[in-house]
């Protein structure tokens, strides 16, 4: 991931460089009160988020968590490097230089769509499900893309990087490393027994705090809210 974060870097600069002639701070990359600022309340807001989206899910599928008797400071560490490494690879490669152009030549609302269908079919192959059944791709697309679509906003309502980082790392870091819901296996919380959802109104109810809620929060503060401050 740190090797792929680089590259990301590397033709971010590049295409800004050739294309428009600017530097890669154009992307909002240089830290200012605002963007710190931006940086930790999404990633708190995402937190939270998460934290009631997994908690539901055990009510309501009916299983528990045990806290893991084996974790440590070393697995804490290097499974939060993992997801923060894991994030900026994804950020600088989707809301990097190509959103940045995108904005510039045809608007937010077309940029940020373009960048949300990318950011739902990369999960197909991230998540490896894609050739699998429709309903599960589907599903996928639409959540996923909900979320890069709440990450491009966020970038381009607040014109820097710092708070969608927040935001998609305040998830991942719920999910991966409290909750191990993620590729690098068991964290903090272990899930005990599989369960399952009694109704299809509570998948729904789940896949509306995904693709819905959040989102629309995050879209609707940033549009009538925020202003970024001169730098």
């Amino acid at each position: 991931m740190i090797v792929g974060t680089l590259v990301s870097l590397f033709f971010s600069w590049l295409l800004l460089r050739v294309l428009v002639r600017e530097p890669l701070t154009v992307l909002g990359i240089v830290p200012t009160k605002q963007r710190m600022i931006a940086f930790v309340a999404g990633m708190f807001f995402m937190a939270l988020i998460g934290v009631i989206n997994f908690t539901w899910q055990a009510h309501f599928k009916e299983v528990s968590y045990q806290v893991n008797p084996d974790y440590d400071l070393h697995q804490l560490l290097g499974g939060s490097f993992w997801v923060l490494s894991s994030v900026l690879y994804e950020e600088f490669l989707f809301r990097g230089a190509l959103l940045y152009l995108l904005v510039r030549y045809v608007g937010v609302v077309k940029a940020c769509l373009v960048s949300a269908i990318a950011f739902g079919v990369y999960h197909w192959f991230s998540y490896e499900v894609f050739g699998s059944r429709l309903v599960l791709m589907i599903y996928i697309f639409l959540v996923t893309g909900a979320g890069g679509w709440m990450f491009a906003f966020a970038y381009a309502k607040t014109r820097s990087l710092y708070a969608p980082i927040g935001l998609h790392l305040g998830w991942n870091l719920v999910a991966a490393v409290v909750f191990s819901s993620g590729p690098i296996g068991e964290q903090w919380l272990i899930q005990q027994g599989e369960g399952a959802y009694k109704s299809e109104w509570v998948t729904l109810l789940f896949f509306t705090i995904q693709a819905i809620i959040a989102p629309g929060l995050v879209t609707w503060y940033l549009q009538r809210f925020y202003r970024p401050r001169a730098e």
